[in-house]
């Protein structure tokens, strides 16, 4: 039976573990030198709805690196883009490719199209979540802390895709996590309830509660991919929302930032912090590609039971 990451509350505490441990085999491997050619001769397409960097590149580099070949393929140049259903791009490209990663808008996109699919799919993004991101950060939090159980990530902003997926990663791996937002900014009102259940989640409008012995400070833009017109709204209601040096002071003394990137310097962090962290940032975008060939090898090695 086929299996999919459409959101990261589909992988089980054990699951994110596993997903993590092998995307730090992967890439002591490859800073070794050492092929891994686990998905040789394997196709991945890539269906893009929203513009990447991070996302585009990690994955193409990914499946090259694993033995297979990806296909980019934006969805106004394929007949999605004209109107075609998504079941029946689903079930064409599944006759086609060997695995499908989708980066979009709707979740209910991504939903549907893994219904429809007899292959793996793959969420790179949707407005909803952003599973990828989040085991990356996973993975660079433990590389850093070498451990996550029992730490504490405060997050600043926008309560988004990163946020909305950042409590099931904090929650599933033992992670305390405390959000600062505006009123109305808050996560998914089911996520934000069922992380409260845990006794691990807190939301507050105050970003120094917030961000009192945090382990980790996490911030994202104030205004992201689909939201321009609100540019100007959002920098008012958010001017208070942003990770600077004073911030980081309520912190613990080695706390690390992370930022999923693009950054907005000056505006959800400052050039200062963001310089001072730059280090725990890239790495953390580096991951991308190593927890995606994880995520990968465990969706579409057919050897793996």
């Amino acid at each position: 039976m086929k299996k999919d990451l459409l959101r990261l509350a589909d992988l089980s505490s054990q699951e994110i573990i596993e997903v993590l441990d092998l995307a730090d085999k992967l890439k002591k491997e490859q800073k070794a030198g050492i092929e891994h050619h686990l998905l040789k001769g394997k196709t991945l397409g890539m269906i893009f709805a929203k513009a990447s960097t991070r996302t585009r590149v990690s994955f193409e580099v990914g499946i090259y690196q694993l033995g297979g070949i990806a296909l980019y393929l934006n969805a106004n140049d394929i007949q999605i883009g004209r109107g075609e259903p998504i079941r029946d791009t689903a079930r064409v490209l599944s006759r086609y490719l060997d695995g499908i990663m989708i980066r979009t808008y709707k979740q209910r996109d991504v939903d549907d199209l893994a219904h429809f699919s007899s292959v793996p799919v793959i969420n790179g993004l949707t407005d909803y979540c952003h599973p990828c991101q989040v085991l990356a950060d996973l993975q660079t939090i433990r590389e850093y802390k070498h451990t996550l159980k029992g730490l504490k990530l405060a997050f600043i902003g926008d309560g988004n895709n990163m946020a909305n997926s950042l409590i099931v990663g904090c929650v599933r791996t033992g992670m305390k996590m405390s959000i600062a937002c505006p009123a109305g900014f808050a996560p998914d009102a089911e996520l934000v309830r069922w992380g409260k259940e845990s006794g691990l989640l807190e939301i507050t409008e105050d970003p120094k509660k917030a961000v009192v012995g945090a382990d980790v400070v996490y911030t994202d833009v104030w205004a992201s991919m689909g939201q321009e017109s609100e540019t100007a709204m959002r920098k008012e209601v958010f001017k208070n929302y942003y990770i600077d040096e004073k911030l980081l002071k309520f912190a613990k003394k080695d706390v690390m930032v992370q930022h999923c990137l693009p950054a907005h310097r000056d505006e959800e962090i400052t050039g200062e912090v963001f310089e001072k962290h730059s280090k725990e940032i890239f790495d953390e975008a580096e991951n991308r590609l190593h927890a995606q060939k994880a995520i990968m090898v465990m969706l579409m090695d057919s050897n793996r039971s």
